[in-house]
């Protein structure tokens, strides 16, 4: 975004209240949050905008279903969308619903406009409706003479007096905006479409109704009680109505919008009724209407009657809100279908955000408080460290451009590529052989360089994950705001001297699904019984040991009462571990490159206690300790909690 462009207008579409919020209106949704707090940071003034759509002859009829007026059902579920959206702590400006009176007012005042300018007369309409989307549709465009063609419901011929809207008087203009603006339209493989779409002629709107009454009435200057808005005219105008079109003009100052996000399946109406609508008000158009593609589920498409449609509060409280934002964001790219599994957000969490994020935070801890009491000074960072701050602020400049060309999957894979850096740099400098061959100021520059740059990501994710971001910035002692970002980002400086705080681990690793998976309609029991069978014999061919064949081993907590080190061993350790046994075992450990004596002592770890004894450098070792090593180094299995000597692992 220019740096010229003090104000940012973002807006979902508002969701229409036929039902509840799905993973669909959670995407859209999570995208515009993660644009406008993204967009304060950087400190632009942002005004974000979601809401309902409440009129309709669709509404009307669910209501009477229900038993219940079309507002009390509006009130219903528009409620529903709001709880959900603070659930999710979407930092929204206003909540627009077209039940609302300024929003009314608005629309008769646009519609009054574009009638005294002579863009709206008045006729007779017949033609193909479809309830479900609120359209006519021509009997060529019809599927099999009868169905419509985007939903496959029934459509009915509707034959009643009409207002209309000189759509094919803006044909020309709309081609010209499109040709002019390359990114008007995103992804740009959709504007193509648009585009061709309009180039194939476009027929006048019908834009009232008088078979139904749920609706905005006609401004009252054109004496037609009878007709009422038609739905998309109403809806479309929430975008400047929520600024105070027509009322007060108030936040007017952020029109045009920058981005108005929108599912493919309406793109349509926002990239040729809206910005026609715009034109005949003479109101500039958006800069981008961007419009993504659906989720599906375990490549399925979601549906009720096959109880797979993804809740997207059950997943968020399952797995983490932060997580599942991440999980949406990175997944798929903007435009293309994504689909939802249980199993790809698990790698995501446990790859990604446990082990580059996480992992990396744990390392700092580690390493700043293993050799500086936690304290991080970035004096020699440059010195020792150029060629690293360049690569990764050669990366952090180009990311800004990503986010509002919509390509924010590339942004985090640029945000991962700079985390790499850090995690190659500890594996490459080793700064416990520099610690170990003295030299400080060496291994002082690798912690604070680690450091830096996990500051300086922390704050390019806290639009994607602010909650587990707060946690990342109270450990590193910095602030997530608008100076912070200017200073380390912008300005390309690095942390004042720090000290670091240890925090939960960030992103526990999850080994197996948390949610019940939907039942399958295309496999039968008997496909399920026999795909059991083969799971079966696979796994017996994995030579797996049996639960009796595990409680063999004995495996035990242990406290650590004494450490020293092995003369003229590089590795050895000898510890004497109490066992609850009345007397303390001798472990000799090979783990004097990553645990001093000194720390070791008090602290307890888990040992296999029934090892046969075995010699050592000529000393007996009774029992070894449990630890995992990877590329990051190695680490002691402990007990979260302190735990009696002795205790039993199971």
């Amino acid at each position: 975004m220019e740096e010229s462009c003090k104000n940012v207008y973002i807006t979902t579409p508002i969701y229409y209240v036929n039902d509840v919020a799905h993973i669909g209106h959670a995407y859209t949704t999570i995208i515009a949050d993660m644009l406008a707090r993204y967009s304060r940071l950087t400190g632009l003034n942002t005004f974000l905008l979601t809401g309902t759509d409440e009129h309709g002859q669709k509404i009307a009829q669910s209501a009477e279903l229900r038993g219940k007026t079309p507002k009390e059902y509006a009130d219903e579920i528009s409620g529903k969308f709001r709880t959900l959206w603070d659930d999710f702590d979407i930092t929204y400006d206003k909540f627009i619903r077209t039940t609302d009176v300024e929003h009314k007012l608005g629309v008769q005042k646009a519609f009054e406009t574009m009638y005294n300018k002579g863009d709206i007369y008045k006729g007779e309409y017949e033609g193909y409706y479809c309830v479900s989307c609120e359209t006519f549709f021509t009997e060529k465009q019809l599927v099999d003479e009868q169905f419509c063609p985007d939903c496959g419901r029934p459509t009915s011929i509707v034959k009643e007096e009409s207002y209309f809207f000189k759509l094919s008087k803006y044909e020309d203009k709309l081609i010209k905006w499109y040709e002019e603006n390359e990114d008007c339209i995103l992804p740009r493989s959709k504007k193509n479409e648009i585009s061709n779409f309009v180039k194939g002629g476009l027929r006048d709107l019908s834009i009232s109704r008088t078979s139904f009454d749920w609706g905005v009435k006609l401004p009252d200057s054109m004496n037609e009680p009878r007709h009422v808005m038609y739905v998309w005219l109403d809806a479309l105008m929430n975008y400047i109505t929520a600024l105070g079109y027509g009322t007060d003009d108030k936040n007017m100052k952020f029109w045009p919008a920058n981005v108005h996000l929108v599912g493919k399946d309406i793109l349509r109406f926002h990239a040729i009724y809206w910005p026609a609508f715009l034109m005949s008000l003479e109101l500039p158009l958006p800069t981008h209407i961007a419009a993504h593609g659906w989720w599906t589920r375990d490549g399925e498409k979601m549906s009720k009657s096959k109880g797979n449609v993804v809740d997207p509060k059950v997943v968020a409280d399952a797995y983490g809100l932060d997580a599942f934002r991440y999980f949406l964001l990175r997944e798929v790219p903007f435009g293309q279908d994504g689909d939802f599994s249980q199993k790809a957000l698990i790698d995501r969490i446990n790859s990604d955000l446990g082990n580059d994020l996480g992992n990396l935070l744990n390392r700092i801890s580690g390493m700043s408080g293993k050799y500086f009491d936690f304290k991080v000074s970035s004096k020699d960072v440059e010195k020792f460290h150029a060629k690293e701050l360049e690569e990764v602020n050669a990366l952090l400049e180009n990311v800004e451009a990503y986010i509002f060309n919509m390509q924010i999957n590339k942004y985090l894979e640029e945000l991962w590529k700079v985390l790499t850096i850090a995690n190659k740099a500890i594996n490459d400098y080793e700064p416990w052989n520099l610690m170990k061959d003295g030299k400080t100021d060496e291994a002082m520059a690798l912690v604070a360089l680690i450091t830096n740059i996990m500051a300086k990501v922390a704050l390019l994710l806290d639009s994607v994950m602010p909650e587990k971001i707060g946690k990342i910035a109270i450990s590193l002692g910095m602030k997530i705001d608008t100076t912070t970002y200017n200073s380390l980002i912008k300005n390309k400086n690095l942390l004042d001297d720090t000290i670091i705080t240890k925090v939960d681990q960030l992103f526990p690793r999850i080994e197996d699904i948390l949610l019940e998976q939907p039942a399958s309609s295309d496999i039968t029991k008997t496909e399920c019984e026999s795909k059991k069978e083969e799971k079966s014999e696979v796994i017996e061919d994995d030579n797996l040991i049996t639960i009796d064949q595990f409680f063999q081993t004995t495996l035990k907590i242990g406290t650590i009462v004494e450490a020293v080190e092995v003369p003229k061993s590089a590795k050895l350790l000898r510890l004497q571990v109490d066992l609850g046994e009345g007397r303390n075992r001798q472990i000799l450990a090979g783990i004097k490159e990553y645990y001093s004596a000194e720390e070791l002592v008090g602290t307890q770890a888990c040992v296999v206690a029934n090892l046969k004894p075995a010699k050592l450098m000529g000393m007996i070792s009774e029992g070894m300790l449990m630890a995992a090593k990877d590329e990051n180094g190695l680490s002691l299995l402990r007990p979260q909690a302190s735990k009696k000597a002795g205790t039993k692992i199971s």
